[in-house]
């Protein structure tokens, strides 16, 4: 069976609650202070909840932090490939939470950024597997690294670029580099816009293909309007399921997991697209990165 692999950084996210964002030189009280495994971890706690083998290549460090992570991910049955870092600890990123669900974050890098490109090898993908790179793996020192291992990816593994935000912000030949090798784009409609400098939401995603080749499967999900799916030619938009949301940490990355979960399963692209749409609709009714629902709880919502 097709493996879910992701390379990218597993962090622990600190989520604080707050009224409102304090201005510069301000102070603002937390109402709430609750501690996840969050990152590259949710992608594949939604992954492996949904049935698919998930396996995170990225670094783990000593400590607390990598514990936690660690202790989530086998709690979810996620397989690690890489060794702890014995000399520091895994990173974490502080996350303020307001009232409408916005999130603000603020990261301190740890023992995460010490990949190689050999290190990154050890989850040895193989064709068929769906193998997840983030943008934020692009930054210096996680870069080279990445890009490395990339050109030693053998053909017929599916090659998933989950860009974030700073993906258009990169030098065109970062750019081109990483685009030459991946076969599946999936992305928020902003992260869509940044990149090809078009406002139409419908127009996007062709463009996308165009920058990537026409083999490439593009998605671009619009919060409660759903996501295009767009391959062979034709463009598909998969509904959402619209829920007052509470939180939406997590959400893209838990759209992303059930998505390609479902595609190592054997599911067509929108007929993975809309369990995702689902399982991210029953994702931001829930706290926390790790709000990924099961694939008997998505069954039952879609009924």
């Amino acid at each position: 069976m097709s493996r879910v692999l992701h390379t990218a950084q597993a962090l622990v996210d600190i989520v604080v609650e707050v009224e409102d964002l304090p201005p510069r030189g301000g102070n603002a009280n937390a109402l709430s202070e609750q501690w996840y495994a969050g990152g590259a971890v949710t992608t594949l706690v939604a992954a492996s909840r949904t049935g698919a083998e998930a396996v995170h290549g990225g670094a783990h460090g000593a400590g607390p932090h990598g514990d936690l992570i660690r202790e989530a991910l086998a709690t979810d049955g996620v397989g690690l490939s890489d060794e702890v870092r014995p000399d520091s600890d895994t990173g974490y990123c502080v996350v303020m939470l307001e009232p409408s669900a916005e999130r603000t974050f603020l990261t301190v890098y740890g023992a995460e950024r010490e990949i190689t490109a050999a290190s990154l090898a050890t989850l040895d993908p193989q064709p068929g597997d769906l193998l997840c790179l983030s943008g934020y793996s692009l930054f210096e020192p996680t870069r080279d690294p990445l890009l490395a291992f990339l050109e030693t990816v053998p053909e017929g593994v599916e090659v998933v670029l989950d860009p974030g935000a700073p993906f258009a912000t990169f030098p065109r030949e970062v750019q081109e580099r990483v685009l030459a090798r991946t076969t599946v784009w999936t992305s928020n409609a902003d992260e869509a816009r940044a990149l090809t400098g078009l406002e139409s939401l419908q127009d996007t995603p062709e463009a996308l293909r165009r920058r990537i080749g026409s083999h490439a499967v593009v998605i671009v999900r619009d919060g409660d309007r759903g996501c295009l799916v767009f391959h062979h030619g034709r463009g598909t938009e998969i509904p959402a399921f619209p829920q007052e949301a509470v939180d939406t940490n997590g959400a893209g990355d838990t759209h992303t997991g059930v998505l390609l979960a479902e595609r190592a399963l054997g599911a067509d692209w929108e007929s993975a697209a809309t369990r995702a749409n689902a399982a991210a609709g029953i994702a931001v009714t829930r706290r926390g990165p790790q709000s990924a629902p099961t694939r008997a709880e998505v069954d039952a919502f879609l009924a």
